[in-house]
Parts: structure tokens; sequence; C-alpha cells
């Protein structure tokens, strides 16, 4: 299922999520960038959501991205899938 959220993982630990909307924005309006960390740390966990403000600029940011190398990782990317409400 496409949608304009992706799931983007293999982050370098470094990379704030300023970087990633950076390196994202290239693709379209960015509306929602969130690297997700560890409560106790703080520290990245190595993936985030990338939100776009279409799923066509999600689409095409996926289809370019996918397996490029940022800050020395080749990332990985997929369309998010919403969670399921109990």
């Amino acid at each position: 299922m496409e949608t304009n959220k992706l799931f983007v993982w293999n982050l370098s630990w470094n990379l704030t999520w300023q970087e990633l909307k950076e390196v994202f924005s290239e693709f379209g309006e960015v509306n929602f960038v969130r690297i997700i960390t560890d409560r106790e740390t703080g520290r990245s966990k190595g993936f985030g959501f990338v939100e776009f403000a279409s799923v066509e600029e999600a689409t095409a940011a996926k289809d370019a991205m996918q397996g490029q190398e940022v800050d020395g990782r080749e990332l990985k990317i997929d369309f998010a899938q919403e969670k399921k409400q109990d």
C-alpha cells in the first residue's frame, strides 16, 4: 500500500532529523521527519519516518533514495504502515 509516509532505516547514528529532511526535500515538500531515539540514552536507533505532501513525492523519493549512501550508510526505504488499533 502506497502512502505519503516513508519508513527509513539503516540510518547513521550521527544523522540529525534536519539533515534527513534536507536529503529528502529534493523530492518534494517534506511535512514531517522523525528519527526514533532510545528513551534512556537519546541516541538514534537508526530508523525514522519521512512524510511528504503527496504519495507521488514519497514514491519518487523512495525510488531514488533506495540504497543510496547517506553519511556512510546505505538507506533502506519502504512505505510506512499505520499502527493497527486494538
